[in-house]
Formats: C-alpha cells, structure tokens, sequence
C-alpha cells in the first residue's frame, strides 16, 4: 500500500507539473498583405481548438508576412517558423504534410463567386454551363489547387505570382473574371472599387480546407482533430462560423443563381463525404440564417 500510494503521489506531481508548464508555442503564418482578412477566421478556429483540446499548445502568428506557398515550404522543412497552416487541401498536400481531416469552413471554400470589373458586372449573366465560361480568361495564384480544377474542366487560367496580382489583372482587363470562394469575395470588393461581385452564378467543386502540420508532428495534429470534435459536439465550431460567415453568405443569395458544378480531381479517397455534418449544401446555403 505504501508504494501504491507513493506511486500515485509521483503521478500527481507529474499532472501537476504538465499543468503548471507554460504551453507550447505554435506559430501560425501571418497574411500576405496588411489588408488580406482571409487568415482571421482559421486564427480563430485554431485557438478554439487548442483551448478544447486542454492548452497544451499556444498560437502565435509567425513574425513575418509571406505567400501561402512560402509557408507551406517553411511548414514542410520543419524549420520552427512555421507550425501548422489552414489552408485548401490537394492529393499532393496531403502526401507531404499531415492533415486534420476536418474541414475549416465546411467546404465553403469551394462555393465560388465571380469577381468582376464594376464596368462589366453583368459579363456572366447569360451563363448556363461550364461550356459557356470557357470563353472568359480568369487566374488564380500559380501555387492554389483551384489552377488546375479550373484547368481540368477547360477553362483559361492564368497563374499569379502573388495574391494581389489577381485583383491588378482583372482590373486591367488581361482577364475577364476571378472565382473567388463566398467567404473572401466581399472583403476583396471592398478593397477594389472598382470591381464588383457578380450577382448570376456560382461555382462548385468538392474541396475542403484543413489544418496541416508537419509529418513529425503528430501530437499536434491530435490535438487540433480532439479539439475541433469537441468544437463540432459542444456547438462552439458552428457558432464561430456563424459568426464569421453567417452574414457573408446571406449577402451571396445562393437562391438566385445559376448553379455549375465542377469536379474535383485533386480530392483524395479519405476526405471525409460521409459525415455529413461537416459540409454546406446547397439548401444550407439557400436558407442560411
């Protein structure tokens, strides 16, 4: 009895002293430019599922800006700069990094919005089917799965070095439109007057946006899954998203347009279709709240 007892009270000091440890810094890459919110959201939803997960862990945001491209490099490497990224998922991602097979905006990445110059906001009114998009240039950035989607379906893509050169080229005129998925497209029109959201169509294709990690680093990754489940059980998940995305998508008025769907060959055999609960539809968009 009194090694049992000696041994509960060395399991005790060692809860104790995991609890007291200051929490493991994971850093987290900052957005490409001082105006880009696209990053805000997965902050958020990391430090939701970090918190659910027991603390173990703390975000911080990498002390520099740089490219999505830059940090997945910098995340693959293992350098220490960067820990783990939210970003769209690819057969190729998912092969070099390790992912956390929930999707962060429940597929709303791959619901797409046209973005247009505002003198031609009504370019894709009488689009009925992919066959019709195939006269109209676009881009995307050279290093973003939805290149090749786009491609796979015989549209005119044109890659982009950085981000912001999408929003120079349409406005150009060196091309006609930019997808752009609900959750980003108003904060980019915002930005650029001069453009506009069009108001006839939408785009779909099957994809998901993860948190990845390096492959030497499983611990994390366990962490954020526990933590994002206990997120989607307690209803946390859907609250933040709500709050986040809830009015973006009432703007979007899925109910009036054309929807074109697109496959997706880049989406891998374990993404997680099944579970129903974490992916939009259709009538979830047209009756979102």
């Amino acid at each position: 009895m009194p090694k049992l007892r000696r041994l509960l009270c060395a399991c005790l000091m060692l809860l104790a002293a995991v609890a007291a440890a200051d929490p493991i810094v994971v850093h987290y890459p900052q957005a490409e430019s001082i105006d880009d919110e696209r990053g805000e959201y997965g902050l958020a939803l990391l430090q939701l599922a970090l918190a659910k997960s027991g603390g173990l862990y703390r975000v911080e945001l990498s002390p520099t800006r740089m490219q999505q491209n830059r940090a997945l490099v910098e995340l693959q490497a293992g350098s220490g700069r960067i820990d783990i990224v939210g970003t769209m998922t690819s057969a190729e991602r998912e092969q070099t990094l390790l992912p956390v097979r929930i999707p962060m905006t429940r597929g709303m990445i791959g619901w797409r919005l046209g973005l247009l110059r505002a003198d031609r906001k009504d370019l894709l009114r009488d689009v009925r089917a992919v066959d019709d998009l195939r006269q109209f240039a676009t881009a995307q950035g050279h290093d973003w799965p939805d290149l090749r989607i786009l491609r796979h379906s015989g549209l005119k893509v044109y890659p982009v070095a950085v981000y912001s050169g999408l929003f120079g080229m349409l406005n150009a005129g060196r091309i006609d439109w930019a997808p752009r998925s609900a959750n980003e497209i108003w904060a980019e029109a915002a930005r650029h007057p001069e453009l506009a959201v069009d108001t006839h169509i939408a785009l779909h294709y099957v994809t998901a946006d993860y948190f990845f990690v390096n492959r030497n680093n499983p611990a994390l990754a366990e962490a954020v899954r526990a933590g994002l489940e206990a997120a989607l059980a307690d209803g946390s998940f859907a609250q933040l998203f709500k709050q986040h995305y809830g009015p973006l998508l009432r703007k979007a008025r899925f109910d009036q347009r054309r929807v074109i769907e697109l496959p997706n060959p880049l989406l891998t055999p374990q993404t997680p279709l099944a579970r129903k609960e974490l992916w939009l539809t259709l009538d979830d968009l047209k009756r979102h709240p």
